[in-house]
């Protein structure tokens, strides 16, 4: 049974879109009617992102992404329609009719509980005599109890089946288990537990649901670190380990590291900024949800090639966003766990202020790769350092870093500086065109959302004007002259147009949120861009005339240039 639109609308008037968009981004600047922040969904360092209270809709001028209140928890969630109500619901303290309720959203609920209740099963584990073997090793890493409580650290007792057993008697199914990443299928088809013989790191998403685990193997073993596989409630490159604890700090920066124990350390230090991601490279989704609740990064990451490789991927991915990030050398110690056993916290708290600037961290990386004492290998360090500096929009900033490379080659830096300067206005000449190939009247034409092409844009733009004009004045529709939605060239804007038509047909209201559960996330964008478009109150009757004319036009035009539509049409009078 479909969730009543009563409900929704009731739903939407108790989720304002400025409040529940200021969860997961700073709104800052107003423009009008609009504030403006930076877009959750791609990177930027301008404020292109823009929420309108007066019409509930967002919308990005730069990905183009835009909807409604639902369409938006449906994207910065990975939820699909009905989860999203569950969550505002949720949210408003309100009740989906259990009539109503989508089997995958009480599939999520019934799987969050199960993780719960299996965080807690290895946590009283560790009261066992079997989790002897889990205090022995967190005693060697120094943790404290206070720090196993605050992470609700656990262990997964070295057996076949002690979750499985444990989960059956509060009502869990060796489905819901396998669902959740918990069992595995043996070979007669019986299951068996995941997690053996590990320290186990509940991962738990800013509001504190448990979203899957990761664990240490104690002993020999490998994989040393297992998580969670991919789950409907879990996904390794979307989430951060420890965000929930680090969201609290009072300190003005976030600290990013590789480890677990490290993070874990780290906070038993007094550095309750640690966070992780979950054995994966720096993904564009954790630093969007890193950015949402700090402007300043430093990594730290090991000093071997690996952690040298991803802290410049890491490195890419934040400045994107506009983000400050440091990066922290650690000499003396592997990792920050090793460094404060050694020296303790203050040592640490100095070192954190020796974090070099992100240019300085690239600069000195880019600078091993050279022999400077050889003259060609000087020229190809200038060289490199230029093109990564021509892309700085600072001049300020490319003065100051020219000049640092000078130093670090022993060459004189007003030839760099012209080096850097001759590299940037040769960069921009090839965007230049590259921005003139993109602006050509057929392209511009085109929709913003990527996966969406017109194949007749001049019959698009006219089917554009209609659904703009007839979400302005439904009225329109009562005449009886709409075209159908057959008659549109758009498979995209057709579908729209469909949606909005039955709508109408059930005396409801067309909004981003009403169609959010009949649109793709695409086709949500661009109803919201069109909505968005200004309207004349005058006329309106004449320019939906004039543009079904259009449509129509086109399609006869398209009809006669079509070869294959001309032998048909042949086919069709001879048999006629």
């Amino acid at each position: 049974m479909p969730i009543p639109e009563s409900f929704i609308r009731e739903l939407i008037d108790r989720s304002d879109i400025e409040d529940v968009v200021g969860d997961y981004v700073r709104l800052d600047k107003r423009s009008g009617g609009n504030r403006f922040g930076l877009c959750p969904f791609h990177g930027e360092k301008t404020p292109s992102f823009s929420v309108n209270s007066s019409r509930q809709i967002y919308h990005c001028f730069g990905c183009g992404k835009g909807g409604g209140v639902i369409s938006f928890i449906m994207e910065i969630e990975n939820l699909n329609y009905p989860e999203a109500i569950e969550f505002l619901a949720k949210r408003a303290g309100m009740q989906v009719p259990q009539e109503a309720r989508d089997p995958s959203a009480k599939r999520r609920e019934r799987m969050l509980a199960l993780n719960r209740s299996a965080a807690l099963f290895y946590h009283e584990q560790l009261s066992t005599p079997a989790g002897q073997a889990a205090w022995d090793y967190i005693a060697r890493r120094r943790l404290s109890r206070a720090t196993v409580k605050n992470f609700g650290l656990g262990f997964a007792p070295n057996t076949w089946d002690s979750l499985r057993k444990a989960m059956h008697a509060k009502g869990f199914t060796d489905q819901e288990m396998f669902d959740a990443g918990l069992l595995r299928k043996g070979q007669k088809d019986g299951f068996y537990d995941v997690f053996r013989n590990r320290l186990m790191f509940p991962v738990v998403d800013v509001r504190g649901n448990v979203l899957g685990f990761s664990g240490r193997i104690l002993g020999e073993g490998e994989p040393k670190y297992m998580n969670t596989p991919e789950t409907p409630v879990f996904a390794k490159g979307r989430n951060l380990f420890a965000l929930n604890l680090a969201k609290k700090t009072k300190r003005p920066y976030l600290i990013l590291s590789e480890g677990n124990i490290d993070v874990a350390s780290l906070h038993q230090a007094g550095f309750d900024c640690a966070v992780a991601s979950l054995g994966t490279a720096l993904t564009n989704e954790q630093a969007q949800l890193l950015a949402r609740f700090t402007k300043q990064i430093i990594l730290i990451y090991d000093n071997d090639a690996a952690g040298a490789k991803a802290s410049d991927r890491a490195i890419e991915i934040l400045k994107k966003l506009d983000l400050e990030v440091k990066v922290l050398r650690i000499s003396g110690a592997k990792d920050p766990d090793e460094y404060i056993q050694q020296y303790g916290a203050a040592a640490f708290e100095n070192l954190l202020t020796q974090a070099e600037d992100q240019l300085d961290y690239k600069l000195r990386t880019m600078q091993a790769k050279y022999d400077l004492s050889v003259p060609e290998q000087k020229v190809a360090f200038v060289k490199e350092a230029a093109l990564m500096l021509a892309g700085l929009s600072s001049a300020v900033e490319r003065e100051v870093y020219a000049r640092r490379t000078a130093q670090l080659c022993d060459v004189r830096p007003d030839v760099v500086i012209s080096d850097v300067e001759r590299t940037r206005t040769a960069l921009k000449k090839r965007s230049d065109k590259a921005s003139q190939r993109s602006h050509s009247p057929a392209n511009a034409a085109q929709p913003g959302e990527r996966d969406l092409r017109y194949e007749d844009p001049a019959s698009a733009v006219a089917e554009e004007g209609i659904i703009t004009l007839l979400y302005r004045d439904p009225g329109l529709a009562g005449a009886n002259r709409l075209p159908s939605p057959d008659e549109f060239t758009s498979p995209a804007l057709a579908h729209i147009f469909s949606a909005m038509l039955e709508k109408l047909s059930l005396g409801e209201e067309i909004d981003a949120n009403g169609i959010s559960g009949s649109l793709t996330s695409s086709e949500i964008s661009l109803f919201s861009r069109l909505i968005e478009r200004p309207v004349s109150d005058s006329h309106r009757d004449q320019a939906l005339n004039d543009y079904i004319r259009k449509l129509r036009e086109e399609k006869v035009n398209k009809t006669q240039a079509d070869p294959l539509a001309i032998l048909a049409q042949k086919r069709a009078q001879q048999h006629k």
